[in-house]
């Protein structure tokens, strides 16, 4: 494997424009996560950037809650998480340290890479909640795709595997539909 770490930071930067767009108005929009609104989903997106630190310098991802509460400013939570995980991405170690993440026990590469998926898929989730699809690196979604596909099967969905089934799409579909579709969301 290459080394992940520029398509999380594509995928850092991505989801970090994606927060510095929403306004208080876009808070209580549904996303296509059934579960989160936008600010459910932006609580998750301040859990996740500091999973990714706990994961890389051998903690437990799963010490905080998978939504982080009580947070007033997303966008400057997020750039204060974003410098603690830049920082940990700077040692070259993290790629091949042994990761526990929630769905395993993994590479250090292996974790980068799912955490690109996540992402760049909850990218895709607050964009189209919030009509900003414009926003979104077509690359990234190239990029993730095969990813997904190799660290999510196909089968078993539900249960402890948190993602609907995958949807069908049109082989000509976008690359964020194809990825989307993948995590077993309606393009």
């Amino acid at each position: 494997m290459t080394d992940p770490r520029p398509m999380l930071a594509r995928a850092l930067d991505q989801t970090q424009a994606m927060i510095d767009t929403i306004g208080a108005d876009d808070l209580a929009l549904p996303t296509p996560c059934p579960e989160y609104d936008v600010e459910t989903l932006l609580g998750h997106l301040m859990t996740v950037i500091a999973r990714i630190d706990l994961a890389l310098t051998g903690n437990n991802p799963l010490s905080i809650p998978t939504v982080t509460p009580g947070v007033k400013d997303f966008a400057g939570t997020w750039k204060e998480r974003r410098a603690v995980a830049d920082e940990t991405l700077s040692n070259p170690a993290v790629l091949t340290m042994t990761c526990t993440v929630p769905w395993g026990t993994i590479p250090g590469a292996a974790a980068i890479a799912s955490y690109t998926s996540e992402l760049a898929t909850h990218a895709w989730d607050l964009a189209k909640a919030t009509g900003r699809t414009d926003l979104l690196d077509d690359e990234l979604a190239t990029y993730c795709l095969p990813l997904s596909q190799q660290f999510l099967p196909a089968t078993p969905r539900g249960g402890h595997v948190p993602f609907g089934p995958v949807i069908e799409v049109p082989a000509d579909a976008s690359p964020y539909d194809r990825l989307a579709a993948w995590q077993g969301r309606q393009p």
